[in-house]
C-alpha cells in the first residue's frame, strides 16, 4: 500500500481532498456565527443559538459509521460525490428557513448538511495519510490539507459579521450571499470531481476483518481524543463570539466579534501551514503534546483574567461608511488568550488521527468511520460549554475546554502508544 502510493504521481488526487477539506471548513464554521441571528431573530439562549451547530455535528453520530462502510462498498469517489449533493441539499433547506422564518427549518438543514460533512471528512482524511504514505508523511498532508480548511474557516465568521452589522436586526436572510457562495463551491466541486480519477485503496479487493479498531486501546483513546478536539476547535471560538457581542459582557459589535472569531481561524491556518512545512521532520506526539499543554494555559490565563481588562488586538473591522479596513479594535483581555488557542488547535486534528491509526493496517477504512462518529463532540461540548454559561458565565464555561486540553495531552504522552501490536493488520 505505501509503495503503490509512493511510486504513483498523486498530486491531483491530493489537491481534490485538500479542496474538500475546504469545502468541510465552509458550512461546517457557518453554523457557530449563526449563533449571533439565531439570538436576534427568535430570541434564543446561548444553548439554542448553538443548536444549528449542534445538529451540524450531531449528524455525524448516526453517519460515521455507514459512511466507513459506503467507502468499502462504492469507492471514495462515488462517496464524495454522494456527500456533496447531500450538503447541497442542507445548506438549501437554510436557505429556505430565511424564506419561511423558521427556527425548526434551520436546524434542519443544518443536521443534513452535517451528513455531507461526516461523509467527505470520512474521505479526505484516511485519503490523505494514505497517499502520504502514513507516518510523518501522513500527518503533513492532512496538515496541509487544514491550511486551506482553516483558510475557509476565517472567511467564513467574517462573511458572516460584516453581513449582519447591527446586531439587533440580525435575520437569516442577511446571510444568504455566504449561503449561496457555499452551494456554488458545492455544484462546481462536484462536476470538476465526477472527472477525475481517485485511487481506491480499500476497494482494490475483499478483504477479511477478524477484530475491529475497537481493539485497539490507543484507537480508542484517539477516536474520545477527537471527539474533544473538535468540541475544543469549534466551542472556543464560538463561545466567545456569542462573549463578545453580549452587551453585557463584551460588549462589541456583531461585526467586530465576527472578525476577532475570524481571528482564531486565521491563526489555524497559519499553524496548520507551519505544521505542514514541519510536519515530516517532528512527530505527531511532539506536536500534540506540546500544543495542548501552550493551550491549557492560554485557557486558563482567560478564565482568571477579569473581563473589565481590555486590550487592543490588530483585526478586520467595518469602518464608518461600512466598507472593511484593518486596525486595532479593544477587546476584554480573555478574548486575546483565546484567539492564541488557535495557533495550538491548528495542528491537533492531523497528529490526533495519525497517532490513532498508526498500525491498523486493514482496518484504517473502518477506523475512519468510527472517528467521523466522534466528530458529533464537535456539537456535545459547545452545547455544555453554552449551557454553562448561561447558568454562570462565559469564562466560568471555559473550563470545558481546559479540562479537554488536559486530555490531549495525557493521550500524546501515554495513551497514543499502540500496546496491540500482537493483532494482524494486514
Amino acid at each position: 500500500m505505501v509503495a503503490t502510493a509512493e511510486q504513483k504521481n498523486y498530486t491531483l488526487p491530493i489537491v481534490m481532498m485538500v479542496i474538500l477539506f475546504a469545502m468541510i471548513a465552509f458550512v461546517t464554521n457557518l453554523a457557530a456565527p449563526m449563533g449571533i441571528v439565531l439570538k436576534n431573530q427568535f430570541g434564543a439562549t446561548n444553548f439554542e443559538g448553538m443548536l444549528g451547530n449542534f445538529a451540524n455535528f450531531a449528524a455525524y453520530l448516526f453517519m460515521g459509521i455507514p459512511a466507513g462502510k459506503l467507502i468499502q462498498k462504492i469507492g471514495y469517489k462515488k462517496t464524495a460525490l454522494l456527500g456533496i449533493v447531500i450538503g447541497f441539499i442542507g445548506v438549501g433547506i437554510q436557505v429556505l428557513s430565511g424564506s419561511v422564518g423558521s427556527f425548526g427549518v434551520y436546524v434542519l438543514g443544518a443536521f443534513i448538511a452535517g451528513f455531507c460533512m461526516c461523509i467527505l471528512n470520512t474521505v479526505v482524511n484516511p485519503m490523505l495519510n494514505t497517499l502520504g504514505g502514513g507516518g510523518n508523511k501522513g500527518n503533513q498532508l492532512i496538515q496541509l490539507g487544514g491550511t486551506l480548511n482553516s483558510l475557509c474557516a476565517t472567511i467564513v465568521p467574517m462573511l458572516v459579521g460584516a453581513l449582519v452589522g447591527d446586531v439587533t436586526k440580525a435575520n437569516i436572510t442577511n446571510v444568504y450571499p455566504v449561503m449561496y457562495i457555499a452551494m456554488a463551491i458545492f455544484a462546481v466541486i462536484f462536476i470538476v470531481l465526477y472527472f477525475v480519477n481517485i485511487p481506491e485503496p480499500y476497494a482494490t479487493k475483499e478483504v477479511r476483518y477478524e477484530r475491529s479498531p475497537w481493539a485497539f486501546r490507543h484507537f480508542v483513546l484517539g477516536a474520545i481524543g477527537i471527539g474533544v478536539y473538535v468540541g475544543l476547535e469549534v466551542g472556543i471560538p464560538g463561545t466567545m463570539i456569542l462573549f463578545l457581542s453580549d452587551p453585557n459582557a463584551g460588549n462589541v459589535s456583531a461585526a467586530t466579534a465576527g472578525f476577532v472569531g475570524g481571528t482564531y481561524w486565521f491563526l489555524m491556518l497559519i499553524g496548520r501551514f507551519v505544521g505542514a512545512t514541519i510536519g515530516s521532520k517532528v512527530s505527531s506526539k511532539a506536536m500534540l503534546s506540546g500544543a495542548s499543554a501552550i493551550a491549557f494555559c492560554l485557557v486558563m490565563a482567560a478564565i482568571f483574567s477579569p473581563i473589565t481588562s481590555t486590550v487592543s488586538m490588530p483585526v478586520l473591522e467595518t469602518n464608518a461608511t461600512g466598507a472593511l479596513s484593518f486596525g486595532m479594535v479593544q477587546v476584554p483581555i480573555n478574548a486575546l488568550y483565546l484567539v492564541l488557542c488557535g495557533l495550538c488547535t491548528s495542528v491537533m486534528w492531523g497528529g490526533i488521527f495519525n497517532l490513532a491509526v498508526e498500525g491498523l493496517g486493514k482496518y484504517v477504512a473502518a477506523a475512519s468511520g468510527i472517528f467521523m462518529m466522534m466528530v458529533c463532540g464537535g456539537g456535545i461540548f459547545p452545547q455544555i460549554q453554552n449551557a454553562i454559561a448561561d447558568a454562570t458565565s462565559y469564562m466560568t464555561s471555559y473550563w470545558v475546554p481546559a479540562i479537554s486540553f488536559g486530555y490531549l495531552f495525557f493521550y500524546a504522552m501515554f495513551g497514543s502508544k499502540n500496546v496491540n501490536t500482537d493483532i494482524k493488520v494486514d
